[in-house]
């Protein structure tokens, strides 16, 4: 075993994800190369490593390394390479210097000591101080929990998210209960925990892995949009996933019931078990439906059918019956749905009633669960929508979202409209129903035909098979519409007949091919040439591919690398990042891929600060605004107006998006709706996926693939059962009346 020390001069190559280095290192004997995984070094560092030689055919001798640790480094030139490295945010190269020519050998000593003295440097205020400070402290922690993680095969990405997580603490946390990794760390999951657990030694029949697996098995269930896992089918997977006999699972519910974590309800002789926060929510939710529904309002002084035929004359319409309906409904009830499909006047009907209730003085209030679908209810309106997160004064504190708006504080409204409604889940509309005082009147827009929301919870639809509440379903399609072939095809796909296609000057074609990879180059061509080109149209912010899954030839991770080769191709000067398989460069198309409560976002314009707040949501849309390598941050803007700083330890929490799964659209419009048809899983391939994704579109969709794949989607109308029992609630609430 060979040892060298001396100082690594550059870094040549470094994976993000596992810290898999080849460096230069300085010695005194001359230039050594050196490999292998080094997740604690950094340019201008002095090193000692153990290691044995190898020959690599193309780079010649290179030290494999075995064993590294750091020196601090001792010279001025060390300190100002090591300065400049970027382990330190916000301390670059040119910043590195003028601090490093102001205080020389005393430099490192000065920032852990006397850090105040930083402000004699240009360009270091006191907000830029305080993060050189809070990086440098960390370091010294992160390297002892670096080393200990590391053998455990936690990548030095992971170490950094785990080391801001549970800070001084990480190790006695990590090494009591590795499996609260899984609970509180975005990209580790139970797995990932129960390898490191059995690395520590912890036995398979610990409580706490088996505590552990149930969690994970309920927030699987979670995921896939169930509010609640009957017990059985619970302890089945869990012992599965366990490889535990089943009684040891059923021994540990009652420990995590007693615990608060889970609940245990009987519903028709059924035991079903709850993650805690979804059985308190579809509670809340149900009470106060049937109390909204059921409070004594206020009567409105006006005559309805004179004030619709004022509306019909001054915007020289003729509302349906069905409209007329809602119109009316929505003044006599204290909570009504509203739900059709496209073109069958659902905005028009929204826009009569804000105007009758505008005309009597009284205060309306509208918000959708997305910045897009807020910012489009903006634009059809003509009056301020929010997101609900933002209506309800979201905040983040302690770790844990909050609103400032809730039972204590509600919404002060008389009127409170919400689009998209199919898209909330469980956990926010309770949120939004605690903000909702008696005597406010609620009016959920949506079409129960799109998919269900990606949390958990089948709320739209369970609030109208309850019963309970009026509903009032548009089913005319207005002449304009009906010259959509977009709107006719999306009715004639929701009732499992065939769409008329590539009807010449209207609006929705297919194109067919049959061999995935040709499929593949269409959609690009598509977006590149043909369709800016025809149209008139920006094939970033006006086109977005669509595309029913993740992996395969006509995936989202394979139609995005084509596509950013494409239409946002490498050049001069155009900064890059590479974390992992995903390159990232300024001026991508990328997406928010999970709800990070945390995050600061602002408002500028024209160099001004508008607005503040927290918060970026699984599906939020931006572009790359800059890549910033001296202070390890990357720009994005989100929905045209909100600027946000993610660290390159975050960026995982972003993809491109180009193109995207149809899940991930909803709430969106698109100009343009570009989708691939080809084979893929019976489960994602389905009659609702498709009418979602053409219902995206406003002014084109373009399908590309095989016809016989069209033909088995709208065939397939195969929804899948969620596990939720609001509807059942809402019930048996009401009944207690």
């Amino acid at each position: 075993m060979l040892t060298l020390e001396g100082m690594v001069e550059e870094i040549i190559f470094r994976n993000e994800l596992n810290s898999y280095t080849v460096a230069t290192l300085d010695t005194f004997d001359g230039k050594a190369t050196i490999v292998g995984y080094a997740p604690l070094i950094n340019v201008g560092e002095t090193v000692k490593v153990e290691g044995e030689w190898i020959y690599h055919p193309n780079y010649g001798e290179q030290l494999e390394i075995t064993n590294i640790w750091t020196v601090t480094p001792s010279t001025v030139n060390g300190i100002e390479k090591y300065l400049s490295s970027g382990l330190i945010p916000h301390i670059g190269p040119k910043t590195a210097k003028r601090i490093v020519d102001r205080f020389g050998l005393d430099t490192l000593d000065i920032i852990q000591y006397n850090p105040e003295k930083l402000k004699e440097i240009e360009g270091i205020g006191d907000k830029k101080l305080k993060k050189i400070v809070e990086a440098f402290e960390e370091q010294g922690e992160i390297r002892d929990i670096m080393v200990f993680l590391q053998q455990y095969d936690i990548t030095p990405n992971y170490s950094i998210r785990i080391y801001k997580k549970y800070g001084k603490d990480t190790i006695k946390i990590i090494s009591q209960n590795p499996y609260k990794l899984s609970e509180d760390i975005f990209g580790i999951g139970f797995k990932t925990a129960d390898k490191i657990a059995q690395k520590m030694g912890i036995d398979k029949n610990s409580p706490y892995r088996i505590e552990g697996g149930i969690r994970y098995t309920l927030m699987k269930y979670a995921g896939a949009g169930h509010s609640y896992v009957p017990k059985n089918e619970l302890i089945q997977s869990t012992a599965q996933l366990l490889e535990l006999e089943e009684y040891l699972v059923e021994g540990s519910l009652q420990d995590l019931a007693i615990k608060g974590t889970i609940h245990i309800s009987t519903i028709d002789d059924q035991v079903l078990i709850y993650y805690t926060p979804f059985h308190v929510a579809e509670n809340n939710v149900s009470r106060k439906i049937v109390e909204i529904s059921r409070v004594e309002l206020k009567e409105l002084d006006i005559d309805l059918d004179k004030a619709i035929k004022a509306i019909e004359g001054e915007e020289g319409i003729q509302f349906a019956e069905k409209q007329i309906e809602a119109i009316k409904e929505s003044v006599e009830n204290g909570i009504v749905v509203i739900t059709g499909g496209p073109g069958t006047g659902k905005t028009t009907t929204i826009n009569a009633i804000i105007k009758i209730f505008e005309d009597q003085g009284l205060k309306v209030h509208l918000a959708a669960p997305t910045g897009r679908a807020a910012k489009r209810m903006t634009e059809t309106t003509g009056r301020e929508a929010k997101t609900i997160h933002r209506l309800l004064e979201y905040s983040f504190m302690e770790e844990d979202m909050a609103f400032g708006l809730n039972e204590d504080s509600p919404l002060d409204t008389d009127l409170l409209i919400i689009d998209e409604a199919s898209m909330i889940d469980i956990l926010l509309m309770n949120n939004l129903l605690k903000a909702i005082m008696p005597g406010t009147r609620l009016i959920l827009v949506g079409d129960v035909d799109q998919l269900p929301s990606v949390g958990a919870g089948n709320v739209l639809k369970d609030i109208i098979e309850s019963g309970v509440v009026k509903v009032v379903e548009l089913d005319e399609i207005f002449r304009q519409a009906e010259e959509s072939m977009i709107v006719v095809n999306a009715h004639r796909i929701n009732k499992g007949e065939y769409p008329y296609l590539n009807r010449k000057g209207k609006d929705f074609y297919f194109i067919r091919e049959t061999n995935p990879k040709i499929i593949a180059d269409t959609v690009v061509e598509l977006c590149k040439d043909r369709l800016p080109n025809y149209y008139g149209i920006d094939p970033l912010k006006d086109i977005q591919v669509l595309s029913p899954m993740k992996k395969g030839d006509i995936g989202i991770n394979v139609l995005n690398k084509q596509l950013q080769e494409a239409l946002n191709p490498k050049g001069f000067g155009k900064k890059e990042k590479i974390l992992g398989d995903e390159l990232f460069r300024v001026g991508d198309k990328v997406m928010q891929i999970k709800n990070n409560y945390s995050t600061e976002w602002e408002i500028i314009k024209d160099g001004v600060l508008q607005e503040k707040g927290e918060g970026v949501f699984n599906g939020d849309l931006g572009f790359i605004l800059d890549i910033d390598d001296e202070d390890r941050v990357m720009k994005i803007l989100f929905d045209d107006e909100k600027e946000v700083e993610y660290s390159f330890n975050q960026l995982d929490e972003l993809k491109l998006s180009y193109a995207t799964t149809v899940h991930k659209s909803q709430g969106s419009e698109f100009e343009v709706v570009v989708m691939p048809i080809y084979w893929g899983p019976p489960m994602l391939l389905t009659r609702n996926l498709l009418y979602t994704a053409i219902t995206r579109a406003k002014r084109l969709v373009v399908l590309v693939g095989e016809e016989k794949y069209l033909k088995s989607m709208i065939r397939n109308n195969r929804i899948a059962k969620r596990y939720s029992s609001l509807d059942y609630k809402i019930r048996s609430i009401l009944a207690m009346f």
